[in-house]
Parts: structure tokens; sequence; C-alpha cells
């Protein structure tokens, strides 16, 4: 027979193990390195700009010394959209932009069709700037993207897509837009989709370590995909309850029945 001081010993043991485990589940950056190592993958991620792509949503305004010689080449400003709230009217510009083509071309007041898809927006800004010194004095673009947004899904506390207006996001900022993982979140296999010229692509990172850091999905771009899969424990018990469901009623069933027999 096992005595209660050692089954107490025994006890403590196992909770102790599990808690070791669990704290190798839960917590993010476990993987130690030196400070030259991290500043090196840093560095990697430290000047990423988002490449133009198709379906994307452009702004473009153009200014240049003569202020009424630039007016052909924006795009006309359009009505406003007033809607009333209380008595005040509120208006606010309709968007206006420069939809990318699926050959990645942008068709532009008087520049005409324009390839900007696989730039950078530095590079599309450089291209439109050169391209307008034939007709302009000193010509400045501005392009943005109005439709970047990205969407995190699976095994955290707020799923959802999420609209950035400043066009740069990391994974980790993704991930505390939408509530942070569930507890029963799998932290060593986080999916990133992501769609470009060449197609779909997948990466799986795991947060428990910060290989993150140097990752090419550190900072996302605009519609990519992060999914956040259950881990094994919440799975097999979706599925065991699933499966059993349906015993469960038929047995529950049965008692009420049998019981409502002895109490006749």
């Amino acid at each position: 027979m096992i005595k209660a001081s050692q089954f107490t010993f025994i006890l403590l043991i196992l909770t102790v193990l599990s808690s070791c485990n669990t704290h190798k589940r839960m917590v993010y950056f476990q993987t130690e390195h030196t400070a030259d190592s991290v500043d090196t993958e840093a560095s990697s991620n430290a000047h990423f700009t988002p490449t133009l792509k198709t379906d994307d949503f452009l702004s473009v305004v153009i200014t240049a010394d003569d202020v009424e010689s630039v007016i052909p080449f924006n795009y006309p400003v359009v009505g406003v959209t007033q809607s009333v709230n209380q008595g005040y009217s509120q208006g606010n510009p309709a968007k206006v932009g420069y939809l990318v083509d699926a050959d990645g071309m942008v068709n532009l007041p008087v520049l005409g069709r324009m390839k900007l898809g696989g730039l950078s927006r530095a590079e599309a800004t450089l291209l439109l700037e050169n391209e307008l010194k034939n007709y302009l004095s000193n010509p400045v673009v501005n392009i943005q993207i109005q439709n970047f947004k990205i969407t995190v899904l699976g095994d955290v506390k707020k799923p959802g897509t999420f609209n950035i207006p400043n066009e740069r996001i990391t994974l980790l900022e993704a991930i505390g837009l939408s509530g942070d993982l569930d507890i029963t979140g799998n932290r060593n296999n986080v999916l990133v989709i992501r769609e470009d010229e060449e197609g779909t692509k997948q990466y799986r990172i795991d947060l428990t370590t910060d290989e993150v850091l140097g990752s090419p999905v550190y900072y996302l771009e605009q519609n990519d995909v992060v999914y956040v899969e259950p881990n094994r424990a919440k799975r097999s018990q979706g599925t065991f309850w699933r499966s059993s469901g349906g015993i469960f009623i038929s047995l529950t069933s049965l008692i009420i029945t049998t019981i409502t027999l002895i109490v006749k």
C-alpha cells in the first residue's frame, strides 16, 4: 500500500512536471540567443515595405509647383455622401482611386496604363515621378493602399478581418488585434497564408521560439490570413463529444425510463 505521504509526494512531482510542460506550450519566445543574433534577425525585416498586388485599390495624389497644371493628372473629385445624426449633417468624400488589374496595370489620367503591380510603394512612386517630369515641374506623388487588410481566424479571442491604415503590421500585432490566442490555441504551429504573383504560399511559425523575428511573415502583407489551430486536447474533446453525443443521449433516456418504471 502507498502511504499518504508517498502519494502526496508523487502528486506534487506530477504537478510540477505538468506545470513545466504547460510553460513550454504557452510562453512565447523561449529561445535564448546572443544580442548579435537577435539584431541580425530584426534587421532583416527593418526596411519592410509591401508590394502592390492585383486587386489593390490605390490612392494616387499628384502635386507640383503649378497647382493648376496637376488637375488633369488627379482623379476628379466626386460627390459627398451625406448622413444625418441628431440634426447634424456629416459629409464624407466618396472613396476614389485606381484598381490594380490582373496584369498589374493601373489606368491613370493622362499617363494611361502603367505597370505598378509587383513594385514597392517607393518604386511605384519613383516610376510615376520620373514619367510626370515630362509634363510637370517638380512633381510629387503620394501612393497609398486603401484596402490593406489582414484576417485572423481560428482559436483566438476575436477572429475577424482588420483594416490597417498605415500599411504596416507584424504578425504579433495581428494576434494582439484578435485578442491573443485562446489558452487552447496551438502556439507551435501558427499558419500564415499569403498570395502573390507566384500563387498561394503557406508559412508555419512557432511562437514559442523567436523564429518569427526573422521570418518572411513577421511583417504581414495585404490580404494575408493568419490561422491558429486548436491544440490536440481541444480537437480530441470536440471529436469525443461529437462521436459520443448520441450514446450519451440514448443512455440518459434509458436511465430516465428505468427510474420512471421503478418509481411507478
